[in-house]
């Protein structure tokens, strides 16, 4: 088959989303300083973090416009058709920054830390999910296959069949998971951007392998049944360029952060995608340091509660943690993102050694 066409698709997703986020994050910061809509920080976090106070928030806005204009202006350039699954996912992005935007809106407006409470935010975070998991069993192809399957994934669909409520549950805790995962390791300047970066370029390489090893294109007993998995990566390639791009400006010393609005949708994003090409359990390796934050938040309340106000952590998430120790924040950006970058590795090493020993 020839590859160009799909080939500059993704690469004008891509360029297209990192040129728009890098110049029109700039302009965002303008207005959002213009009107005052600073970040709160909370009292109780580490004391490094009162310089912050202040910086612009709510830049997600950026990166939710760059991934809409870098994934449909490629799609007008190459005249490829936009595909289910992918808008899919998008729905699910922005349901998820509209849900992040409440939430941040609402800090910056009544000037604390807290915006919509804990069951508010999980609430909207599940309806918005759950939509994605039903709708995503719908609007089969000729052959068949919805853009969510029925089975449970770890690097392709297994023999386990889930029921459609089990299913939709299933893709709830999912974004659920991923969402809150992200939105927690979004503590230091770059730290969850960055990571964000190496996950979405790992999900254009298993989305274009399982296009060209699919049972469409390669049929045998190693093809890939996956609905619509070349487009899922000119998606990811557009996720990619709008995180390198908004990179530049929120790197430390960040000038703008990402805010619930971007965190939520990063977080739903890589949910989405592990779903629609069937690497659901590959995400824990992939996503690794976000699911490493998370544990370490779990960990430190269970032990917490369990041990009567003790605590194994000097302060939860993770990176804070080091902060307390006298780490560097740049320093432990970078060490965090060397552990993102292995859990990818990891997670592409065993993605391609499953297809090999199947």
């Amino acid at each position: 088959m020839d590859w160009g066409e799909p080939v500059r698709g993704i690469l004008l997703s891509g360029g297209i989303s990192a040129l728009f986020a890098f110049f029109a994050t700039p302009a965002l910061i303008r207005f959002l300083a213009k009107k005052g809509y600073g970040q709160i920080i909370r009292d109780d976090g580490p004391t490094s973090h009162h310089v912050k106070r202040g910086t612009p928030t709510m830049g997600g806005l950026v990166l939710i416009a760059a991934t809409l204009v870098g994934y449909f202006t490629s799609h007008l350039i190459t005249g490829i058709s936009t595909t289910t699954s992918a808008l899919l996912v998008i729905g699910l992005i922005v349901g998820l920054g509209f849900v992040g935007f409440i939430d941040d809106w609402l800090k910056v407006a009544k000037q604390r830390s807290l915006g919509l409470n804990a069951k508010q935010k999980l609430l909207g975070q599940a309806v918005v999910a759950g939509a994605f998991g039903y709708a995503g069993l719908q609007f089969p192809d000729q052959t068949g296959l919805t853009p969510i399957s029925s089975y449970l994934s770890t690097f392709r669909d297994t023999s386990i069949k889930l029921s459609i409520a089990a299913v939709i549950i299933w893709v709830i805790i999912m974004v659920l998971g991923t969402s809150n995962g992200v939105n927690l390791t979004d503590g230091l300047d770059g730290l969850a951007t960055g990571a964000a970066v190496m996950v979405f370029t790992s999900f254009i390489l298993i989305g274009v392998w399982e296009f060209g090893q699919s049972c469409a294109v390669s049929p045998g007993a190693k093809c890939y049944a996956v609905r619509d998995p070349l487009d899922i990566a000119v998606l990811a390639a557009a996720l990619a360029g709008a995180c390198g791009g908004f990179l530049w400006w929120n790197a430390s010393p960040a000038k703008i952060f990402m805010g619930d609005v971007g965190s939520l949708a990063l977080g739903g994003a890589l949910a989405g995608i592990a779903i629609t090409l069937r690497t659901q359990l590959l995400l824990v390796l992939l996503g690794f340091l976000f699911v490493l934050i998370t544990a370490s938040v779990i960990i430190q309340v269970l032990f917490f509660k369990i041990s009567g106000g003790k605590r194994v952590f000097k302060m939860a998430p993770l990176q804070h943690h080091f902060e307390l120790m006298g780490w560097g924040e740049v320093t432990i950006v970078i060490r965090f993102w060397i552990i993102a970058s292995l859990g990818v590795a990891a997670g592409l090493g065993l993605f391609y050694a499953q297809w090999v020993a199947s």
